[in-house]
C-alpha cells in the first residue's frame, strides 16, 4: 500500500515521498548521511535522494539536485556524479544498503558543479563517467572556478574533492541495454544550461529529466541560457517523451503537467512581460521589476527573480 500511495503522489504531482516536501528553510533532512534526504524509490528500481531546493550550502553539503539511481538487475547506473566526493561517497552508499549489484556507469546531467564534482569519487571506483559533449567542454572550462566555489562553501566537506571530467561523451543520444532496463541517454535540444541531457526509461515511461524541468524552485538562467530555445526544446521533443513519471532536476519526483506549469510555462510568462516591457520602451534597470508574482511562492524566487528577468532582457532586446 505505501508504494501504491507513492506512485499516486507522484501522478497527482504531490511528491514520492510523502512524508515531507521540499523547503528552502529546512537545512537538512537526513543528519545521519552528507545526502540532504535519504533515497526514495521513485518506482520498482528507480531511487531518488532528493537535494535541498536552496542554493548549495555548508548544511546541505552541496546536496542541492537530485542524485538518481536504476537498479537494473544486472549493475547499477547513477544519474548525476554529486556536489562533492563526500557526497558521491554518501550515495554509493545507501546504494550499497539497497542492493550489492555494483554501480556501473555515471551519467552527468550537465556540466555544473551539483553534476560533475562528485566525479572525483566514482573515478576512484573506476566506474566510467558519461556526458554531453558539450557538458563535458564547460566543466574543462569552468571547473576550477566550480571546484573553487564548492570549497569556499563546503570548507572542510569539499575533502576529496577535485576536477575530474567524464570518460565518455556523446552528441545526441546513448542507448544502454542494461538487465531489465532500456536507458536511453538524450541531448533533446538548447535548454537551460550547455549539454543538458535527459534520461528516458521508455518501458517505465519516466523521465530523469535534470535541468530541462523544474517545479518547486524557480528555474534559474544564466548568460548561456537560451531561453527561446528552452521553450522550443519543451515544446518539441521533451513533451513528445509523454512521460508519466518526471524526476525533475530540482524537487520532487512529479509528472509533466507540474512541471510544464513551473517551467515552460514560466518561460513563456516572463518572456511576454519582457516583450511588453521592451514594447513599452523599457530599459535594463526597469526590466528587473517586472511582474513575477505568480512565481513568487517557490523556493529560490528571491535570489533568481531579477536575475531571470535581466538575462532575458538582454536577450530578447536582439532577437
Amino acid at each position: 500500500m505505501k508504494r501504491l500511495f507513492a506512485l499516486i503522489c507522484v501522478i497527482l504531482g504531490i511528491a514520492a515521498a510523502a512524508d515531507a516536501r521540499a523547503s528552502e528553510a529546512i537545512a537538512d533532512q537526513y543528519p545521519a548521511s552528507a545526502l540532504y534526504a535519504k533515497p526514495v524509490e521513485v518506482i520498482p528500481h528507480v531511487w531518488s535522494a532528493i537535494g535541498a531546493t536552496a542554493p548549495p550550502t555548508y548544511e546541505n553539503w552541496g546536496h542541492n539536485n537530485n542524485l538518481s539511481f536504476i537498479v537494473t538487475g544486472d549493475g547499477v547506473i547513477v544519474v548525476n556524479g554529486g556536489g562533492a566526493y563526500l557526497l558521491a561517497k554518501a550515495l554509493h552508499d545507501e546504494i550499497k544498503r539497497i542492493t550489492p549489484q555494483p554501480v556501473k556507469l555515471v551519467i552527468n546531467e550537465n556540466g555544473q558543479g551539483h553534476a560533475m564534482l562528485g566525479n572525483s569519487y566514482w573515478a576512484e571506483q573506476k566506474v566510467p563517467i558519461l556526458a554531453h559533449q558539450d557538458a563535458a567542454k564547460e566543466f574543462a572550462a569552468r571547473g576550477a572556478q566550480i571546484l573553487a566555489s564548492a570549497q569556499r562553501v563546503l570548507k572542510e566537506r569539499a575533502e576529496g574533492t577535485r576536477i575530474v571530467g567524464p570518460t565518455e561523451t556523446f552528441t545526441d543520444k546513448r542507448v544502454i541495454e542494461m538487465g531489465a532496463f532500456r536507458i536511453e541517454v538524450l541531448h533533446l535540444g538548447p535548454a537551460h544550461s550547455p549539454g543538458d541531457t535527459q534520461v528516458w526509461l521508455p518501458k517505465q515511461s519516466l523521465v530523469i529529466a535534470g535541468d530541462i524541468a523544474f517545479h518547486e524552485r524557480m528555474p534559474p538562467l544564466f548568460d548561456d541560457t537560451d531561453s527561446k530555445g528552452w521553450i522550443a526544446t519543451w515544446d518539441g521533443p521533451f513533451e513528445a517523451l509523454k512521460a508519466t513519471y518526471v524526476i525533475p532536476g530540482h524537487g520532487h519526483p512529479t509528472n509533466m503537467a507540474q512541471v510544464r506549469r513551473y517551467t515552460r510555462d514560466y518561460l513563456v510568462y516572463l518572456r511576454g512581460k519582457i516583450r511588453e516591457h521592451l514594447e513599452g520602451g523599457g530599459d535594463l534597470k526597469g526590466a528587473y521589476y517586472v511582474d513575477q508574482s505568480p512565481y513568487a511562492h517557490l523556493d529560490t524566487f528571491k535570489q533568481l527573480a531579477t536575475r531571470n528577468a535581466g538575462r532575458v532582457f538582454v536577450q530578447m532586446e536582439f532577437e
